[in-house]
């Protein structure tokens, strides 16, 4: 079994996720494509994540990308998480994730609607009929709110009060719950935000505005090879069980998939990882390197195993929830954080010592990540220790 060691797993990811100042792109999609898909639970992290992979982009690029090149689309997918993926990956999310999904949202729904009691008669036919209004009103709209839909759809306005025990709780309409439920369906998606690019004030579109002849449809089996595929190339050599967390998939279909392709097993410091087994041939290290990655960003979030890049930085650097905060990276490892001030002020914390010539590279990416923000304020959704001290 041959071996692969830290600083080649570090080669790769300062190669493959392009944060080796020789292999950043200024092509938006090529970077989403680098890295299978980006994370978008918080808005702000398509555009930093991007902007940290690249020398010239701008958001405006992205959003060109995203709104009118239409190259990119925002979906639900892996661990009922957002993500931004290029378009032609999306039939290979919807079938071997988003189907499960809207199938299983759907059912949450409903059960939620028969325990409230506010439906007479079948729920489910009640709620189809909802959404089907709902898919209606906005292939009519072209692009609509949530609050425009629900205008326009009354059924929408229907509320329900999930926790009536507890004082605080409050009845919340189903809009969101059918426009979700629509979006991971691929029936719908989310458009161009209202405000900045870090706003999650989203309009909703027909899927066709992105794929004019809607999502294609794909075997599941084909499907998930596809995505196991591009995971491995892009996050290889890893252990099973961090291809079963990123996927979310149970271990069952996860073997059922990696027997679908050509694996090879590897030791990586005394455990056993897969890559795929036209790809055991060592990445030259790259150049010096120093990145300031976002919170949430694909490269710390594609792993479940964390050691061999995160150190003993984890206490700082993750919520309680095991979400990841920004991170400052050198050469393949997380030597800090940072965080932006309400100023506009780039801050930052190293956690160990990196030496003078380091020193010059996070400097430089201060700049930059300065510059890409200009005017745009965005504190992280989710707020971690070393974040919360920066900015306090």
């Amino acid at each position: 079994m041959r071996s692969i060691d830290a600083a080649q797993r570090r080669a790769r990811l300062g190669v493959r996720h392009r944060l080796a100042y020789a292999h950043r792109s200024n092509e938006v999609a090529a970077i989403a494509r680098s890295m299978v898909v980006l994370h978008a639970t918080d808005p702000a992290t398509v555009y930093l994540s991007t902007g940290a992979r690249s020398l010239e982009l701008t958001p405006a690029d992205v959003e060109r990308a995203l709104y009118e090149e239409r190259s990119l689309l925002r979906m639900l997918a892996m661990r009922r998480t957002m993500f931004v993926a290029p378009t032609e990956l999306v039939p290979a999310l919807q079938a071997s994730c988003a189907d499960a999904l809207a199938h299983k949202q759907r059912r949450t729904y409903g059960k939620y609607l028969a325990e409230a009691g506010v439906i007479d008669g079948d729920v489910g036919a009640w709620l189809a009929e909802v959404e089907e209004e709902t898919h209606q009103a906005v292939l009519a709209a072209g692009a609509a709110t949530g609050t425009q839909l629900g205008k326009a759809v009354p059924r929408l306005r229907t509320q329900v009060h999930l926790t009536p025990e507890k004082s605080y709780s409050k009845p919340t309409n189903i809009t969101t719950w059918v426009l979700v439920t629509l979006g991971a369906e691929g029936r719908i998606v989310r458009g161009r935000p209202n405000g900045s690019w870090a706003s999650s004030q989203y309009t909703w579109a027909p899927i066709e505005s992105w794929l004019p002849a809607g999502v294609p449809e794909l075997p599941i089996e084909l499907a998930r090879a596809e995505l196991v595929r591009k995971w491995l190339h892009t996050f290889g050599p890893a252990p099973v069980t961090d291809l079963k967390w990123w996927t979310g998939w149970n271990l069952g279909d996860v073997r059922k998939t990696l027997a679908q392709l050509d694996i090879a097993e590897v030791d990586l410091d005394g455990g056993t990882g897969i890559l795929l087994a036209d790809d055991l041939d060592p990445v030259p290290a790259p150049a010096p390197w120093a990145a300031f990655l976002p919170a949430l960003d694909p490269t710390p979030m594609g792993w479940q195993s964390r050691d061999w890049y995160l150190g003993p930085h984890a206490p700082a650097l993750f919520d309680r929830n095991g979400n990841i905060g920004p991170t400052i990276w050198l050469d393949g490892r997380i030597v800090g954080g940072w965080a932006q001030r309400k100023d506009g002020e780039i801050v930052y914390r190293l956690l160990e010592d990196v030496g003078s010539d380091a020193h010059a590279l996070i400097e430089a990416e201060v700049v930059r990540t300065t510059g890409w923000f200009g005017d745009v304020r965005a504190i992280p959704r989710f707020r971690t220790p070393l974040e919360r001290e920066l900015t306090a």
